[in-house]
C-alpha cells in the first residue's frame, strides 16, 4: 500500500479505481505518454487481466514511443495489441485542416472500439486530464461522439497530480517530457507527407540525444522547408553557443531542412494554435 502525504490525491486515485472497476473491463488507448501510462497502471490495479492496452503505430508516432509502450506492458504484465495504421490515408488528414485531429482520432478510436468489441471488452478509455480542457483540441470532440471514456478527467485529475502519483508508483514516465503527435509540428493547411514527418522525427531525436528534454521542431514550407526550434528558456543560451549552434544547424541541414531557426519565445504547447485565436 502506498501512503500519500496528500489525502486529496489519495482520494482522487481511489475515485479513479472505482470508475475503472465500474467498467468491468477496459481497452486503454496507450501511447506510452505520462497520462496513458498512469491510466494503464491504474487499470491494471483495478481490473487485472480485464485491462488491455491498444497502441496505434503510425508515421505520426516516433518508433521509440511504440517501443517504450511494448516495454512497459511487458513490465506490468498487460496484454498489448499494436495496430499499424496508415494515418495519411484517412480521408482529409493529409490535407492538414484545422480539424485534422478530429478526423484522425475519429478513425483511430473507431478502430479501437471495433477491437474492443472483438476482444469482449466493455469500454475504450483514453488519458486526457482536466488540464486538457483549455487548449484547442478537436480530437476531444471525436472521443465524445464515440463514447470513449476519459476516467482521469472524470476523477478530476490534473497533469501535475498525475505526475506526482506516477512518481509515488515508480512509473518511468513521472518526469517524461510531453511529446504530442508529430503532425502537430506542421502548420494547418500545409500538406502532411511522410518526408516532412521523417524530418521532424529525426531532428527531434537528435535534440533528445543531445540532452534536451522538452522541445519542438516545427516545420514551415515545403520547397525549402524551415525548421523552427522551440527550446525551454534555460536551454536557449546553450543552443546559441557557437559550436552548439553550428552542430545543430549542420545536422538539420543534413536531415533536409533548407533553413534552421530558433524561436526566441521558447517552447510552449500548441504554438501552432496561436494563429487560430
Amino acid at each position: 500500500m502506498v501512503h500519500f502525504m496528500d489525502d486529496g490525491l489519495r482520494n482522487k486515485y481511489d475515485r479513479l479505481l472505482e470508475i475503472l472497476k465500474g467498467y468491468g473491463s477496459v481497452a486503454v488507448a496507450f501511447s506510452s505518454g505520462v497520462d496513458s501510462t498512469f491510466l494503464l497502471h491504474a487499470a491494471k490495479e483495478a481490473l487485472g487481466d480485464r485491462a488491455v492496452a491498444l497502441t496505434a503505430s503510425s508515421c505520426f508516432v516516433p518508433e521509440r514511443e511504440v517501443s517504450e509502450a511494448r516495454q512497459f506492458c511487458e513490465r506490468i504484465g498487460v496484454r498489448h495489441l499494436v495496430a499499424e495504421v496508415d494515418v495519411l490515408a484517412i480521408d482529409g488528414v493529409a490535407d492538414n485542416p484545422k480539424d485534422r485531429c478530429y478526423l484522425c482520432k475519429k478513425a483511430l478510436f473507431q478502430g479501437f472500439m471495433d477491437t474492443a468489441v472483438s476482444e469482449g471488452l466493455a469500454v475504450v478509455a483514453e488519458g486526457s486530464n482536466v488540464d486538457d480542457e483549455g487548449d484547442y483540441r478537436p480530437g476531444m470532440k471525436a472521443i465524445a461522439e464515440l463514447g470513449v471514456k476519459s476516467p482521469l478527467r472524470a476523477a478530476g485529475l490534473r497533469k501535475q497530480e498525475i505526475r506526482d502519483l506516477s512518481k509515488e508508483f515508480d512509473l518511468p514516465t513521472w518526469d517524461k517530457p510531453s511529446f504530442a503527435c508529430l503532425a502537430s509540428r506542421i502548420p494547418y493547411g500545409e500538406r502532411l507527407t511522410n518526408e516532412k514527418l521523417r524530418m521532424v522525427d529525426e531532428a527531434e531525436q537528435f535534440l533528445l540525444n543531445k540532452g534536451y528534454r522538452q522541445f519542438r521542431v516545427r516545420v514551415h514550407g515545403s520547397d525549402a522547408p524551415l525548421a523552427r526550434i522551440e527550446l525551454l528558456p534555460e536551454d536557449i543560451d546553450k543552443a546559441l553557443a557557437p559550436s552548439v549552434r553550428e552542430e545543430i544547424n549542420d545536422k538539420l541541414h543534413e536531415i533536409g531542412f533548407a533553413y534552421v531557426s530558433l524561436d526566441l519565445k521558447g517552447y510552449r504547447t500548441g504554438s501552432l494554435n496561436e494563429v487560430l485565436k
